[in-house]
């Protein structure tokens, strides 16, 4: 078993497995992710029954690949099910012979369900049958782990996870899977033969996330440029289309979705939900509502709340690289090659969003490269609203122990060096934050720099200097 990470995940599925009771568990997670990998790499590929759910296919077809399922696991009725109460029913038999197959070290039967919302395919009878297999069989079976998980997150969190109907209270464990720290990325890379130092992980993580299928999409031959070029760029590139193809996978009328997302890129620091409104020309209402929700519980966007505002104006921000990469680079097409972006203007503006965009999902990091990981915090942003102050600080880390981090992030290719005119910005800044928020906490000036900074007369301002290094803690 080779599994990179994921040690909270198997935790869980160790748990599980040991478990006395019937368990229920549901993994979701965006598409890449490795949801089918992890399970089926842990338990070996063994299972006592495995099915998956098929892509933009109809009810027939989902009971025929099921079917297939059903007698590869020993089913003797070659009839295919009418319905899928007739299919759990068959799976019943399966799991009652004498001959199925367990899970060696426990006894357990393991059944696992792979892109389970595709199964639920319109006017269908599927989430009944579910329901009804669980409650009349699964929930009394003391030897049965039932796992299910799909792409389609907010299929999962509607149907499984708030659901106040047949399966409220039915999951007894439910996983989140998200995309790989820079560590981890690092673990994946180096397995794979990739040569790269930190300061290019970090940059390969600015443009592909922490989802280890492009990962493992890179080519160990090529530097990062090159395989940024032929993935991404090329006409035969795996990842030409992938962005449409993500949110496809995720949501069934995905372009509301897609069109906060590119709102939200607009600018770095995200949108209100009322500027949301206006500049998308839509009603205030429920729709956009359960979009924002759904974009943040999938991890592409992150709702936080401005330093001294109300939690009514919170702000939605993109926080997913890939997907600002695309919208930076692919959609736009201001160049036809990678190659071309390097160096320019609008690749030196990414590079620093991108960087902020890895720190602010590295938050755990730069709390233990501070040494404060036990100490309880909120995160922040903060934006001046003196009439042309324009200041402006994208993380503050408030803290339980009287002090407020006033984090800059920078990224650059060498050791960053701070000049006189940005001395004169970051006293300008903590002047301003300190006038406006009236705190009466310690204010520590931290700079989050892919490769340290640089020792001068100006740099005695910076009380914490967290380096590139830091974050793969």
């Amino acid at each position: 078993m080779k599994i990179i990470g994921r040690k909270r995940e198997m935790d869980a599925l160790s748990i599980c497995i040991e478990s006395e009771r019937p368990e229920f568990i549901a993994i979701y997670g965006r598409r890449r992710v490795g949801k089918t990998y992890l399970v089926k790499e842990y338990f070996n590929n063994q299972f006592s029954f495995y099915a998956t759910g098929l892509s933009e296919e109809k009810t027939k077809s989902q009971l025929k690949a099921f079917h297939e399922s059903l007698m590869a696991y020993g089913s003797k009725e070659r009839q295919q099910p009418k319905d899928w109460f007739e299919a759990f029913s068959r799976l019943k038999e399966i799991l009652t012979s004498a001959d199925v197959y367990r899970e060696p070290v426990n006894n357990k039967l393991v059944v696992f369900l792979d892109e389970l919302p595709w199964m639920d395919t319109a006017r269908s009878d599927f989430k009944s049958a579910l329901d009804f297999f669980w409650n009349s069989f699964g929930s009394s079976k003391e030897d049965l782990l039932l796992i299910v998980c799909g792409s389609a997150t907010s299929w999962i969190i509607d149907n499984l996870l708030k659901n106040r109907k047949g399966f409220h209270n039915r999951l007894t464990r439910q996983i989140h899977m998200m995309p790989f720290s820079v560590s981890e990325c690092e673990d994946l890379l180096r397995n794979n033969g990739m040569v790269l130092t930190r300061g290019q992980i970090i940059e390969c993580y600015m443009t592909f996330g922490g989802i280890p299928y492009y990962l493992n999409l890179l080519d160990r031959r090529l530097s990062l440029a090159q395989n940024i070029e032929e993935l991404c760029f090329k006409n035969y590139g795996s990842l030409q289309n992938e962005y449409d193809n993500l949110f496809s996978s995720l949501f069934k009328k995905p372009e509301k979705h897609m069109a906060v997302i590119e709102a939200l890129a607009q600018t770095k620091e995200g949108k209100t939900r009322q500027s949301l409104i206006k500049l998308l020309k839509i009603e205030s209402g429920s729709v956009l509502s359960n979009n924002l929700i759904e974009l943040e519980q999938c991890g592409f966007v992150r709702k936080y709340t401005n330093f001294m505002k109300s939690k009514n104006e919170a702000f939605y921000q993109l926080i997913d690289p890939f997907v600002l990469f695309n919208l930076k680079f692919l959609k736009k097409k201001e160049y036809g090659s990678w190659m071309s972006y390097l160096n320019s203007p609008s690749y030196n503006a990414w590079r620093g969003n991108a960087f902020e965009i890895v720190c602010l999902n590295h938050i755990p990091q730069i709390k233990f490269a501070l040494g404060i990981s036990g100490v309880e915090t909120m995160e922040y942003a903060w934006k001046s609203t003196s009439s042309g102050s324009g200041a402006q600080i994208d993380l503050l880390i408030d803290r339980k122990d009287g002090v407020i981090n006033l984090c800059e992030m920078k990224f650059s290719n060498g050791i960053y060096e701070i000049s006189r005119d940005e001395y004169e910005k970051l006293q300008s800044r903590l002047s301003s934050f300190q006038k406006e928020s009236k705190t009466s906490k310690a204010i520590h000036i931290t700079l989050i720099s892919a490769n340290g900074l640089s020792r001068n007369k100006y740099s005695g301002i910076v009380q914490n200097i967290i380096t590139g290094d830091n974050l793969f803690s």
